[in-house]
């Protein structure tokens, strides 16, 4: 038994759809669905029961001989999200209870970190846990801030020899971009905010540089498609042996330029891209290079390619936003065959 929190959102909903794809596996879904349409994400999933976050801990009682791991994706994941006394208690403190109940019931913990705890990004992108190195980051909003506590909290646990679930994994995810992060609003990746603008052949907009050495649209990102992050995960459980903090990206930064290029490319038509001044409020902590450094990942003896930008964004355009039916699930999962990939 697998369960997932954050499970009907965009990386837990994917993930959900690849456990649940095997008939063997019983999955759980804790999430909060609202009123929007998340509940579509995870509609072809055959999950084994849906447990609210007020309820997850109780459930975990009650089934505690019953679980494998727990694959912690659930976060309060806006980056700018102003209520920090809700951030500690979905990010820091939830992630703490679980790490210790696995620790105590012998089961293996998975957790989505991220990149935002590279902050400004001077510092490197290594996915290096000693703890002197991470207390040289400086996140830059109280997203990353939260992702990044915990990461050091691991760090201090593990320096003092306490004791850890049988197999833990934190996985640092860059710009992640794929099927079933329609409900994410503002926070969706600009190739799905991108992709009904230029399907109707529109222009564009992207911003203009306010900085030297980067032109309009030249700003770079680490973008890497929802379907490489779960056959990491995937191949972690495969791989109990296999712990630690690891970057989940390609390793090549590529432009805002070349991901609109890629989405008209897609659509068989030639870009329409114009540049707008970047709002004054963010240019002091934009982000204008992120690039993960993989060697960690493959060193543990992940071989897998992952998907270049425009192979990517192709299958992304394709076969899920030009569709009736761009939402991920087991049954799909299964029907829609996969496209090249080249080496990353």
């Amino acid at each position: 038994m697998y369960v997932v929190t954050g499970g009907a959102g965009f990386i837990g909903s994917q993930l959900v759809a690849a456990l649940a794809a095997h008939p063997a596996n019983q999955v759980v879904v804790c999430d909060r669905f609202s009123t929007d349409d998340r509940w579509k994400n995870v509609a072809r999933s055959p999950v084994e029961e849906f447990v609210t976050p007020a309820r997850l801990f109780d459930f975990l009682a009650e089934r505690a001989h019953d679980i494998t791991a727990i694959l912690h994706m659930g976060a309060i994941s806006a980056t700018t999200e102003r209520d920090v006394d809700a951030i500690i208690d979905q990010n820091i403190q939830t992630t703490r209870r679980l790490w210790n109940w696995c620790t105590l019931h012998d089961a293996r913990f998975i957790y989505a970190s991220s990149a935002a705890t590279y902050g400004d990004g001077e510092q490197g992108f290594r996915d290096d846990d000693s703890l002197d190195y991470l207390s040289a980051l400086e996140p830059l909003n109280a997203y990353g801030w939260s992702k990044h506590h915990i990461d050091r909290w691991v760090a201090r646990s593990i320096a003092r020899g306490e004791p850890t679930p049988p197999q833990w994994a934190a996985l640092k995810f860059f710009n992640v971009y794929g099927p079933n992060e329609y409900h994410k609003g503002s926070m969706q990746s600009v190739v799905a905010k991108s992709f009904p603008v230029a399907a109707k052949n529109e222009v564009v907009s992207l911003f203009r540089s306010h900085r030297a050495g980067y032109c309009d649209g030249g700003q770079l990102r680490d973008f890497v498609y929802v379907k490489d992050c779960v056959r990491v995960i995937e191949w972690l459980l495969e791989q109990p042996q296999v712990s630690g903090l690891f970057n989940i990206g390609t390793g090549q930064a590529r432009s805002f330029e070349d991901l609109v290029n890629a989405v008209f490319a897609a659509l068989g038509k030639e870009p329409r891209i114009r540049f707008i001044d970047m709002p004054e409020e963010i240019r002091e902590k934009y982000q204008y290079f992120t690039q993960a450094e993989m060697t960690k990942l493959r060193a543990a003896g992940y071989r897998t390619p992952f998907y270049s930008l425009e192979d990517g964004i192709r299958d992304y355009v394709q076969n899920y936003l030009a569709t009736d039916h761009p939402y991920e699930g087991s049954e799909l999962m299964i029907q829609r065959a996969e496209p090249s990939r080249r080496a990353g």
